[in-house]
């Protein structure tokens, strides 16, 4: 689908797809249509982009995932683009449906799920919509480092923990600090990385907590670095901590 879009044509685009429309069936002419729709609401061509949609809604009862998620992806960005806030729902269910899908591809099709899905939670009208702005930028930041794309997971880890600071959640804000410390370990940064899961375990004792994902990242750092005695220690401690169950 990505190789018809010419995204500085959305006109260009509109003949590709529909050239492709030619031989499509089933859930492909679905697919195919809902991105015509696209080409339209980048046009600000909002009422033909919703009109197509329309007559694609009723044809998604005996299709599959994909077209069914495309739809909702197309129909969200449409209300999203044309300033429609009423329809913030539809908002937060297309994002969410290129979540799921996102789980289910797994690995560079996961990654451009999400990367769809992101301008729209950034451009959202609808407060739960905008929510997803910080998990889709960790969830991209995962996929890349998946991917063995390390700098780039970095630069995502630290947006995501921008946004998460911005919501305020203290747990939520630790898993942000937690991944871009273990990314920069897979840069060979190890002492930055030390730095933040050190301050991360005196947070969580001050806390009264243990996070045995802390003490494993801090004893493979002290690993890398050559400091095997206290590499040990903190191994034994995680050890521990897995032992009386988390």
């Amino acid at each position: 689908m990505r190789r018809l879009w010419n995204f500085s044509s959305p006109s260009e685009s509109e003949q590709r797809f529909r050239a492709a429309l030619a031989g499509a069936r089933g859930d492909l002419r679905l697919e195919l249509e809902t991105q015509i729709a696209r080409t339209y609401s980048l046009r600000k061509r909002f009422d033909d982009a919703h009109k197509l949609l329309d007559e694609i809604e009723p044809r998604l009862q005996d299709a599959g995932l994909k077209p069914r998620l495309r739809y909702l992806l197309e129909r969200g960005r449409t209300f999203n683009s044309s300033g429609d806030k009423a329809r913030g729902d539809e908002e937060d269910l297309a994002i969410d449906a290129a979540h799921m899908v996102a789980i289910v591809e797994g690995g560079e099709k996961a990654l451009q799920w999400n990367l769809m899905a992101l301008p729209l939670a950034t451009g959202a009208k609808d407060v739960a919509a905008r929510l997803w702005k910080a998990p889709l930028l960790n969830n991209i930041g995962y996929e890349l480092k998946v991917l063995g794309r390390y700098d780039e997971a970095l630069g995502y880890f630290q947006q995501a923990l921008v946004a998460y600071e911005e919501r305020g959640d203290k747990d939520t804000i630790r898993v942000a600090q937690w991944m871009i410390a273990n990314t920069l370990r897979m840069l060979g940064k190890f002492d930055a990385a030390l730095a933040i899961q050190l301050r991360l375990e005196k947070e969580f004792a001050a806390d009264g907590r243990v996070d045995v994902h802390v003490l494993e990242e801090i004893a493979e750092l002290y690993e890398s670095l050559g400091d095997r005695a206290k590499a040990r220690s903190y191994s034994r401690r995680a050890a521990e901590q897995l032992g009386k169950g988390g």
